[in-house]
């Protein structure tokens, strides 16, 4: 008896329940949003081992292309080869799980003025003697968005100079910092 009482009581607090649920206003559904369009994008470069080369690199949409500000410190004097490369991924204490020079369309190594050049290719930033280097160029070639946008790519500063014509790398050497390209704050 009992165990037909607390089934029939058990039976009610379901019915009740379901029926609140009924009458509740369920909340309209929303469409949607439509992804925002990203306008600036950063990446922090911290040094490869052994290594003291540190900065920042922005990346902004701006009529003509994407405008590139670097600032960097720790560097020797002197013309380094600075590129997006294809991995937003440093793990590597040389900086190599970077991988290539970020070029989804498969054109040769070159200058950021080349008409054909790897997307990747910003040529060189030049240290002062206190071993310090800015860079800003416009780049007309560059996205920020996927699939060919430098968004989750990874930014590299090498040892050397890009001689700009040697393939695939422009003869750039080890690399000296490393650092992923990420949605800005603000964004």
């Amino acid at each position: 008896m009992k165990l037909a009482a607390a089934t029939m009581v058990a039976t009610l607090a379901l019915a009740l329940g379901a029926g609140a649920l009924a009458q509740s206003p369920s909340p309209s559904p929303k469409a949607p949003a439509t992804p925002k369009k990203v306008t600036h994008a950063v990446a922090v470069l911290h040094p490869t081992q052994g290594n003291s080369v540190e900065g920042t690199v922005h990346f902004m949409a701006v009529s003509g292309g994407v405008n590139v500000k670097a600032s960097l410190k720790g560097l020797a004097p002197g013309n380094h080869g600075f590129h997006v490369h294809e991995f937003g991924d440093c793990t590597a204490p040389d900086g190599t799980s970077a991988g290539g020079h970020f070029n989804p369309r498969g054109e040769p190594h070159g200058a950021p003025t080349d008409a054909h050049r790897h997307a990747g290719d910003l040529g060189n930033i030049e240290a002062k003697s206190d071993g310090t280097a800015t860079l800003d160029w416009t780049d007309p070639q560059m996205k920020l968005d996927y699939p060919e946008g430098v968004i989750g790519r990874g930014v590299i500063v090498h040892a050397n100079p890009d001689d700009l014509k040697t393939q695939p790398t422009g003869n750039a050497g080890g690399r000296v910092a490393c650092g992923v390209v990420g949605v800005a704050k603000g964004e």
